[in-house]
C-alpha cells in the first residue's frame, strides 16, 4: 500500500545531496550554486534517464533482481 514512500524519501534525500555536492563543486569550477528546487529538477531528470538504462542493463545481464517469468500468472492446473 505504501510502496512508493521509500522511493519518494530517497528522491528528496537525493535532491538534497545533489544540492549539497553541487554547492561544494560548482565554486571550484567557476559556476554558481543551485537551490533545492533546481536540485529536484536535476535529480528527476537523472532518474528518468538513468533508471530505464539500468533496467535494460540488468535485464540484458540476466541479473537476479529483474526476472521475467511468462508462467507466473498461469491459471492452468
Amino acid at each position: 500500500m505504501f510502496s512508493g514512500i521509500p522511493a519518494a524519501g530517497f528522491f528528496f534525500f537525493s535532491s538534497w545531496l545533489t544540492m549539497i555536492f553541487w554547492g561544494i563543486v560548482a565554486p571550484n569550477l567557476g559556476g554558481r550554486t543551485i537551490g533545492y528546487p533546481t536540485a529536484m529538477l536535476i535529480t528527476i531528470g537523472l532518474w528518468l534517464v538513468v533508471g530505464p538504462l539500468l533496467f535494460i542493463v540488468a535485464r540484458k545481464s540476466n541479473l537476479g533482481f529483474v526476472r521475467w517469468d511468462v508462467n507466473r500468472f498461469d491459471d492452468s492446473c
